[in-house]
C-alpha cells in the first residue's frame, strides 16, 4: 500500500473514531439546536426539531448526560441552555446543576417541540429551528451526526449544501476499502502511525470502570461478577469480555457524564469494537504492538462495513461492531488472514438480521450477545472452521459475504425499520 493511501486510511479512522458524551442521536439533536442557538444570537423562546425516523427511534429511550432524564425534550433544552458546538459530540460537556434547573424549566414550560420528518432525504436527518423575540434560525444536519448542510437566519441562507444533497455522496469513501486492504493496513502500517487508537482503549475502559461507582442500566456486568448465578460462567476471559463491554454500554446508555470513543457515529459501536479486544489482550498479556494492530483491525473493519451499510439502519450496529472485535481477537489468538476471514463469516452466519429497536438500556444485552458470539466465532476460526458458502447468506468470498449483510441491512430491512418505529411510538 502506498504512502498516500495509508495517510487517507489514517485520516478516515481519525474522522470516524472520535470521543462522544452520551448517545450520539440525541446528542446530535442537541448539537443542531446549539448551532441554531448560536446563529440566533439572542435568547431562545422556543425550539423545535424535525427528525428522520431513525434519529427519533434512537433518541426515545436513552439517558441524556448530566440530567438524570431520558428523551429529546431535555436534550433540546440542554442544547439551548449550555450547549457549545465547538465540542462536537461532546456538545453538553459544560453541563452543571444550574443549567439543568434552567433546562427543566424550559421543558416544563413546553417550549420544546419534536416532529417526525417523513420525507427526510437521509436516514440521519435533523432539522433544528430556534425562535427568539426578533429572529428565527434554522440548522440542518444530514448524513453524519455533525455534518451541517444548511443554515439560515430569518430566511437568509448562510449555508446550503442541502439542495444538492445526495445520500450516496455520503457513502463515498476517502479511499477504497476491502477485507484485504483493512487486514494488510492493520498489520503492515508503521506502529507509531497507529498508536492513537490506544486512546479508544483508554476512554472506553474508563467508562467500564465507571460502572463500579453505582448501578447503571441492567447491570449485566455486576450480575456476571457477583449475581446469584455468576457461578455459571465463572471468572474467566470470556465472562470478563462480556462484563467489561456491557458495563461500558450500561454507563453510556444511562447518560453518565463520561466520554467514550465512538466509531461511525455510535458510542456502543466504539465500545464493542474496543473492549473485547482490550480485555483479551490484557488477559493474555499481548504486546503493545499486537494490541494496537488488533484494535486498528477491529475499528477499521467496522468502518469498512458501516460505510456500505450506512450510519443508521434497521440492523443492530453492535452486532456489526462485534465483527470487527472478532477479527481483532482472532488476530490476537495468532490467526492468519484466512482465519480472520473465517471469523467474519462465522459472525455473519450467526447474527445477521438482529434488529435495531432504538438506543436504550437493553442495548447492553445485545452487546453481550454480540461479543459472546465474537469470541465463539474466533475460537471456531482458529480451529479452521467456518460457515460455508452453502449456508444462508455466507459466500465463498468474504467481501461478498459482507456485501450480502449490508444489502440486507440497508435495503432489505426498510419495512422492518418502519414497523419497529411504529410499534415503539404506539405503545
Amino acid at each position: 500500500m502506498n504512502t498516500i493511501d495509508s495517510k487517507k486510511i489514517i485520516d478516515l479512522i481519525q474522522k470516524e473514531v472520535v470521543p462522544a458524551i452520551g448517545c450520539t442521536e440525541p446528542i446530535a439533536v442537541a448539537f443542531a439546536i446549539t448551532k441554531a442557538k448560536e446563529i440566533l444570537n439572542e435568547t431562545v423562546d422556543k425550539a423545535e426539531v424535525h427528525l428522520s425516523a431513525n434519529i427519533l427511534k434512537n433518541s426515545m429511550g436513552v439517558g441524556i448526560p448530566g440530567t438524570g432524564m431520558i428523551g429529546l425534550p431535555i436534550a433540546i433544552a440542554m442544547g439551548v441552555v449550555v450547549g457549545n458546538s465547538e465540542y462536537g459530540l461532546e456538545v453538553l460537556r459544560d453541563s452543571n446543576e444550574e443549567a439543568l434547573v434552567k433546562a427543566k424549566q424550559f421543558v416544563s414550560e413546553q417550549r420544546c417541540f419534536v416532529n417526525l420528518k417523513t420525507d427526510a432525504p437521509d436516514r440521519l436527518y435533523i432539522e433544528a429551528i430556534c425562535y427568539g423575540e426578533n429572529n428565527t434560525s434554522k440548522v440542518v444536519i444530514c448524513g453524519n451526526h455533525t455534518h451541517i448542510v444548511y443554515m439560515d437566519l430569518n430566511g437568509e441562507i448562510l449555508l446550503d449544501e442541502l439542495s444538492s444533497y445526495n445520500s450516496q455522496d455520503e457513502a463515498k469513501e476517502e479511499v477504497d476499502l476491502s477485507f484485504d486492504i483493512v487486514y494488510n493496513f492493520s498489520l503492515q502500517t508503521p506502529l507509531e502511525d497507529l498508536a492513537f487508537i490506544l486512546e479508544a482503549a483508554k476512554l472506553n475502559s474508563q467508562a467500564a470502570l465507571e460502572s463500579e461507582k453505582g448501578f447503571f442500566g441492567h447491570g449485566l456486568g455486576k450480575t456476571l461478577k457477583g449475581g446469584s448465578q455468576s457461578f455459571i460462567l465463572g471468572d474467566n476471559v470470556f465472562s470478563k469480555i462480556i462484563a467489561a463491554t456491557s458495563n461500558a454500554c450500561d454507563v453510556r446508555m444511562a447518560g453518565a457524564m463520561i466520554p467514550v470513543m465512538s466509531n461511525s457515529g455510535s458510542g456502543n459501536q466504539g465500545i464493542t469494537a474496543t473492549m473485547p479486544v482490550l480485555v483479551f489482550a490484557e488477559e493474555n498479556k499481548s504486546s503493545r504492538e499486537d494490541l494496537i494492530r488488533a484494535l486498528t483491525l477491529s475499528h477499521l473493519m467496522l468502518i469498512y462495513i458501516k460505510r456500505n451499510l450506512g450510519r443508521l439502519s434497521g440492523l443492530c450496529g453492535v452486532t456489526v461492531a462485534a465483527i470487527g472485535s472478532s477479527c481483532g481477537i482472532t488476530y490476537l489468538m495468532g490467526g492468519n488472514r484466512e482465519q480472520v476471514a473465517y471469523s467474519v463469516k462465522n459472525m455473519i452466519g450467526n447474527l445477521a438480521g438482529v434488529i435495531c429497536d432504538g438506543a436504550k438500556p437493553s442495548c447492553s444485552l445485545k452487546v453481550s450477545s454480540a461479543v459472546s458470539t465474537a469470541t465463539l466465532s474466533s475460537m471456531l476460526a482458529m480451529d479452521n472452521k467456518s460457515v460455508s458458502a452453502l449456508e444462508g447468506i455466507t459466500d465463498e468470498d468474504v467481501d461478498k459475504t459482507i456485501r450480502n449483510l449490508t444489502d440486507i441491512g440497508s435495503s432489505g430491512m426498510l419495512q422492518t425499520d418502519e414497523l419497529v418505529l411504529d410499534i415503539m411510538t404506539h405503545k
